[in-house]
């Protein structure tokens, strides 16, 4: 049965629906770029690099031209050599590990959590070499890695820690007695600004944060080919930059994140309350460690998946499964000397896991119309 036309129309995302509660400053942003011709490293750059070290409370925020180049520069600032371990874990997106892979680094996975779908700190411990130089938590559909415990392990050994905070930019995570942002948690930080991100650009973006100040120098000029100064190059750099017309969007939307993360929360509240007594639907956890900013609503299904997809789609409803194939499991890791052990957990999930519509801008009769389809057809 196909879709009736009478639904209304529902999206993964919706940008555009968005845009009009910023289009006023963003308008007049982008004609200030262009009256002023300042379109890389302009003053809306560094007004935007001053406003998320304060919304993040770190001392360095250094934008960047993706996530990815956010992640490889991090890797760079901390004189990673070919052949150190990196222990990451295989159940989030290609580009923590393909960073490691172009810079030469030996990759060692270790599994999630099963509730929460992060890095668990227990096999984290044991996967632990001398050889181990680096410790990458993803904080992942919004839900923070157990920071404080990861810390606890890698701080004892001088281990640093670089944060994915991709997927969860705004959440708070537990550090001992305090709450900091996930993204200063660890020594240093990196998110990426994709558009669909919960602080998305209308284009590519990234950056990167710390609270040490010989590296946030250092991250500052490996992102600018190695330059502290123009035309003499202390370190082996790349080129990587934010444009201005991206630093007007992310300023706008910064002042909304917290909105944001809000509207976010009360759509998964409500998800939860139609499908956690569903036998074949397991709704999201929340950790005790971290609150929860929902960049994905994500279920573990027990039925037939792909199945359950199809239907929706000719319901109107869009879904996606993040991730499908463990990065472990992919033909050019394969390739590599990849080391792995028990990843059962992120090997099951990536058989069931399901993601609803999640964004700012669904409406009740949405939501009404997606949880109704979904219990009908589950």
């Amino acid at each position: 049965m196909k879709v009736s036309t009478s639904q209304p129309k529902i999206h993964m995302v919706d940008l555009q629906t968005q845009y009009e509660r910023i289009r006023p400053q963003v308008e007049a942003g982008f004609a200030e770029v262009i009256a002023k011709a300042a379109f890389i490293g302009g003053p809306p750059v560094r007004a935007f690099a001053a406003n998320l070290a304060d919304y993040l409370g770190v001392k360095h925020v250094i934008p960047c031209g993706n996530g990815t180049d956010a992640l490889q520069i991090a890797m760079m600032a901390l004189d990673l050599q070919p052949g150190d371990e990196v222990i990451t874990v295989p159940f989030t997106f290609v580009a923590t590990a393909e960073v490691c892979a172009l810079l030469g680094l030996q990759l060692k996975f270790v599994d999630i959590d099963p509730e929460t779908f992060v890095m668990d700190p227990k096999a984290l411990e044991a996967a632990i070499t001398e050889k181990t130089k680096c410790i990458v938590p993803v904080h992942l559909y919004g839900q923070a890695a157990n920071m404080e415990a990861i810390n606890a392990v890698a701080n004892v050994r001088g281990i640093p820690v670089i944060e994915d905070n991709a997927q969860a930019i705004g959440a708070n995570v537990k550090l001992g007695d305090k709450w900091v942002k996930t993204g200063a948690a660890g020594t240093i930080g990196c998110t990426s600004f994709y558009p669909s991100k919960n602080l998305g650009a209308y284009g590519d973006g990234g950056a990167i944060f710390t609270n040490d100040d010989a590296l946030g120098l250092k991250i500052k000029a490996i992102a600018n080919h190695g330059q502290k100064e123009k035309y003499k190059s202390e370190w082996v750099g790349v080129n990587s930059r934010l444009d201005s017309f991206q630093a007007v969007v992310l300023n706008a939307k910064l002042e909304l994140l917290d909105k944001f993360s809000e509207e976010r929360q009360a759509v998964a509240a409500f998800y939860d309350a139609k499908f956690e007594s569903h036998p074949k639907l397991t709704i999201p956890v929340r950790a005790p460690w971290s609150t929860h900013v929902f960049h994905q609503y994500t279920l573990i299904y027990s039925g037939d998946r792909d199945a359950l997809r199809e239907r929706l789609s000719e319901q109107g409803i869009p879904s996606m499964v993040y991730y499908p194939i463990p990065i472990h499991q992919m033909p050019a890791y394969q390739k590599l000397n990849v080391q792995v052990g028990d990843l059962s957990q992120s090997e099951q999930l990536a058989k069931q896991v399901i993601s609803l519509p999640m964004h700012t801008e669904l409406k009740s009769e949405h939501l009404e119309y997606i949880a109704e389809t979904v219990l009908r057809l589950c």
